[in-house]
């Protein structure tokens, strides 16, 4: 029985789901998303073991360089202010806010030189994504094994400063898109103290204009990125911390709202009765 029939007409209905339901363009973007992540992945594995031979951070500009060209097959813009605060040669901790799997997108937008990001370990386990990252010098802790994680981030802060290293870390911990910001957890703060680094936080829009996973919205859109003046950690120590991710915080959701164009009152998870339930 001839197939071509069959193929043509599976195509065509599709290419009508695609035209006709919101929720098929959603998946069907996400689902390109995943192959472009990990073919990119796997050719630049090649090109990165080709041009350096194995792990190092120098192979975060080859990685950058691929996924800068996803956001012109999805419309969407960044438009960064402060762009050069995080090219300043020195050691420095990163902290952003967290919001979809496209963040990587606007991660590598405004990437420095010499900078790592700390990930999870389960990421480690996805094929040529897993490896690519490994290769381009990503730190992975358990987050299930905070001993662990803690002996990582001390490793970390003396690594950061014997190389000159900027570490790019989610202090949210993980993906959030309710509107605001989720509690931040203490690592960050606790590896910039002990490394006596500053933090520099850097503050994206939220997505949800064009967006959403709950309504399958997924269309072009602009982000904003804000990088914010650094807060200096010489002298801090470990009882400082709380005072510090505060005060980072309450910077990064002030500016958050301000970019989004969101009223503040619009979210009350990373408020004070939050951060005191964590």
């Amino acid at each position: 029985m001839e197939l071509w029939p069959w193929l043509t007409a599976a195509l065509l209905l599709a290419l009508l789901l695609l035209q006709l339901s919101r929720s098929a363009k959603f998946y069907a973007k996400i689902g390109l998303y995943c192959v472009l992540c990990f073919t990119v992945s796997a050719v630049a594995v090649v090109v990165c073991l080709l041009r350096h031979g194995g792990r190092t951070v120098e192979n975060m500009s080859i990685i950058s360089w691929f996924i800068r060209y996803f956001k012109y097959l999805y419309g969407l813009r960044f438009e960064v202010k402060g762009r050069q605060k995080l090219e300043e040669d020195r050691p420095c901790v990163i902290i952003s806010n967290h919001q979809s799997i496209l963040d990587m997108m606007g991660l590598m937008e405004v990437l420095p030189d010499r900078c790592v990001q700390i990930a999870k370990r389960q990421l480690l386990f996805l094929g040529p994504v897993g490896l690519i990252m490994y290769l381009g010098g990503v730190l992975f802790i358990d987050r299930q094994r905070s001993r662990m994680a803690m002996t990582v981030i001390s490793d970390v802060g003396k690594c950061m400063v014997r190389e000159k290293l900027k570490v790019w870390i989610y202090p949210e911990g993980t993906r959030n898109d309710n509107g605001d910001l989720l509690p931040f957890k203490k690592g960050a703060f606790h590896l910039a103290i002990q490394a006596q680094v500053p933090i520099i936080p850097v503050v994206y829009s939220s997505f949800s204009s064009f967006y959403n996973y709950k309504t399958k919205l997924f269309t072009p859109g602009t982000v904003k990125v804000e990088v914010l003046d650094a807060i200096p950690t010489t002298g801090l120590t470990i009882a400082d911390v709380p005072e510090l991710l505060d005060t980072c915080q309450q910077a990064m959701r002030t500016t958050f709202f301000h970019i989004s164009q969101l009223p503040q009152e619009n979210g009350a998870s990373a408020g004070p009765d939050a951060q005191a339930s964590q």
